[in-house]
Protein backbone atom coordinates (compact mmCIF):
# COMPACT_ATOMS: atom_id res chain seq x y z
CA UNK A 1 0.00 0.00 0.00
CA UNK A 2 1.50 3.09 -0.99
CA UNK A 3 1.03 6.03 1.17
CA UNK A 4 1.38 9.93 0.67
CA UNK A 5 1.02 13.23 1.64
CA UNK A 6 -0.80 15.92 -0.47
CA UNK A 7 -2.07 19.60 -0.79
CA UNK A 8 -5.46 19.66 -2.58
CA UNK A 9 -8.40 21.13 -3.89
CA UNK A 10 -11.87 19.92 -3.26
CA UNK A 11 -14.99 21.18 -5.26
CA UNK A 12 -18.18 19.21 -4.43
CA UNK A 13 -21.93 19.54 -5.63
CA UNK A 14 -23.51 17.24 -2.43
CA UNK A 15 -26.34 16.01 -0.53
CA UNK A 16 -26.13 16.30 3.23
CA UNK A 17 -26.75 13.46 5.74
CA UNK A 18 -26.80 13.34 9.59
CA UNK A 19 -26.84 10.20 11.28
CA UNK A 20 -25.17 7.32 13.70
CA UNK A 21 -21.76 6.72 12.82
CA UNK A 22 -22.43 2.80 13.47
CA UNK A 23 -25.04 3.51 10.61
CA UNK A 24 -22.47 5.56 7.67
CA UNK A 25 -22.14 1.91 6.25
CA UNK A 26 -25.51 1.86 5.08
CA UNK A 27 -26.86 5.40 5.52
CA UNK A 28 -23.77 6.92 3.51
CA UNK A 29 -24.76 4.47 0.37
CA UNK A 30 -28.08 5.05 0.30
CA UNK A 31 -27.53 8.92 0.29
CA UNK A 32 -25.31 7.97 -2.28
CA UNK A 33 -27.72 6.42 -4.39
CA UNK A 34 -30.61 9.28 -4.07
CA UNK A 35 -27.89 11.85 -4.93
CA UNK A 36 -26.94 9.82 -8.20
CA UNK A 37 -31.04 10.24 -9.15
CA UNK A 38 -30.14 13.77 -9.97
CA UNK A 39 -26.75 13.73 -11.60
CA UNK A 40 -28.24 15.55 -14.48
CA UNK A 41 -29.06 18.40 -12.40
CA UNK A 42 -25.44 18.67 -11.61
CA UNK A 43 -23.23 21.64 -14.57
CA UNK A 44 -19.48 20.96 -14.64
CA UNK A 45 -19.61 17.79 -12.73
CA UNK A 46 -16.28 15.35 -13.58
CA UNK A 47 -18.15 11.87 -12.61
CA UNK A 48 -16.03 11.57 -9.65
CA UNK A 49 -18.39 10.57 -6.96
CA UNK A 50 -17.53 11.71 -3.23
CA UNK A 51 -18.22 11.31 0.31
CA UNK A 52 -17.16 14.10 3.22
CA UNK A 53 -16.95 13.16 6.75
CA UNK A 54 -17.07 14.63 10.06
CA UNK A 55 -14.39 12.55 11.88
CA UNK A 56 -15.76 10.81 14.75
CA UNK A 57 -13.34 12.86 17.42
CA UNK A 58 -13.71 10.25 20.90
CA UNK A 59 -15.76 7.30 21.43
CA UNK A 60 -18.63 9.92 22.78
CA UNK A 61 -19.06 11.10 19.64
CA UNK A 62 -22.00 9.20 18.10
CA UNK A 63 -23.68 11.02 15.60
CA UNK A 64 -21.72 13.02 13.00
CA UNK A 65 -22.67 14.68 9.47
CA UNK A 66 -21.15 13.32 5.89
CA UNK A 67 -21.73 14.99 2.44
CA UNK A 68 -22.30 12.52 -0.47
CA UNK A 69 -21.65 14.28 -4.65
CA UNK A 70 -19.69 14.74 -7.09
CA UNK A 71 -16.42 16.65 -7.72
CA UNK A 72 -16.92 19.74 -10.39
CA UNK A 73 -14.32 21.11 -12.17
CA UNK A 74 -14.93 24.93 -10.98
CA UNK A 75 -16.39 26.93 -8.27
CA UNK A 76 -20.30 26.60 -8.92
CA UNK A 77 -22.63 28.90 -7.90
CA UNK A 78 -25.63 27.16 -9.97
CA UNK A 79 -26.04 24.78 -7.38
CA UNK A 80 -29.42 22.42 -7.48
CA UNK A 81 -32.52 22.44 -4.93
CA UNK A 82 -31.62 20.87 -2.00
CA UNK A 83 -27.52 20.30 -2.77
CA UNK A 84 -24.79 22.57 -1.35
CA UNK A 85 -21.47 23.06 -2.80
CA UNK A 86 -18.25 22.69 -0.88
CA UNK A 87 -14.97 23.63 -1.09
CA UNK A 88 -12.23 22.70 0.94
CA UNK A 89 -8.54 23.25 0.53
CA UNK A 90 -5.97 21.28 3.06
CA UNK A 91 -3.36 18.99 3.73
CA UNK A 92 -3.87 15.17 3.93
CA UNK A 93 -2.21 11.69 4.00
CA UNK A 94 -3.44 9.78 1.12
CA UNK A 95 -3.74 6.01 0.23
CA UNK A 96 -6.11 4.11 -2.54
CA UNK A 97 -7.42 0.44 -3.00
CA UNK A 98 -10.12 -1.98 -3.28
CA UNK A 99 -13.14 -0.45 -1.69
CA UNK A 100 -13.79 -4.20 -0.13
CA UNK A 101 -10.50 -3.44 2.13
CA UNK A 102 -11.78 -0.13 2.65
CA UNK A 103 -11.48 -0.87 6.68
CA UNK A 104 -7.52 -2.00 6.41
CA UNK A 105 -6.96 0.81 4.01
CA UNK A 106 -8.06 3.49 6.60
CA UNK A 107 -6.06 1.45 9.62
CA UNK A 108 -3.04 1.28 7.34
CA UNK A 109 -3.35 4.77 6.49
CA UNK A 110 -4.13 6.10 10.27
CA UNK A 111 -1.07 3.81 11.02
CA UNK A 112 1.42 5.15 7.86
CA UNK A 113 0.36 9.06 9.19
CA UNK A 114 1.60 8.28 13.15
CA UNK A 115 4.50 6.49 11.81
CA UNK A 116 5.18 9.89 9.56
CA UNK A 117 4.48 11.74 13.05
CA UNK A 118 1.42 13.74 11.54
CA UNK A 119 -1.05 15.05 13.26
CA UNK A 120 -4.67 14.46 12.25
CA UNK A 121 -7.10 17.56 12.17
CA UNK A 122 -9.95 16.43 13.77
CA UNK A 123 -12.32 19.63 12.46
CA UNK A 124 -11.47 18.86 8.96
CA UNK A 125 -13.62 16.36 6.82
CA UNK A 126 -12.57 13.30 5.75
CA UNK A 127 -12.94 12.58 2.02
CA UNK A 128 -13.31 9.71 -0.01
CA UNK A 129 -13.73 9.20 -3.50
CA UNK A 130 -14.74 6.56 -5.49
CA UNK A 131 -13.18 5.27 -8.88
CA UNK A 132 -15.14 2.33 -10.69
CA UNK A 133 -12.43 0.01 -12.83
CA UNK A 134 -13.37 -1.99 -16.09
CA UNK A 135 -13.51 -5.32 -14.56
CA UNK A 136 -16.86 -3.82 -12.48
CA UNK A 137 -14.80 -3.54 -9.04
CA UNK A 138 -14.20 -0.06 -7.39
CA UNK A 139 -11.18 1.58 -6.05
CA UNK A 140 -11.21 4.26 -2.89
CA UNK A 141 -9.12 6.67 -2.32
CA UNK A 142 -9.00 8.12 1.31
CA UNK A 143 -8.26 11.63 2.25
CA UNK A 144 -7.14 11.68 6.10
CA UNK A 145 -6.79 15.71 6.39
CA UNK A 146 -3.56 16.54 8.95
CA UNK A 147 -1.90 19.50 10.74
CA UNK A 148 1.60 21.15 8.86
Amino acid sequence: MECYKVNTIFRVVCLKGVGAYADFGTDVPKLAQQFLTRVDEIENHSGTEIALFEPKRDTNHLEGHYYVGLIVNETSTNVPVGMEFIETAQVYVTTRGNILNIENLHKDLLKWSDDQGYKRDLESHIVETYHPLENGEEEVEIYLPIHI
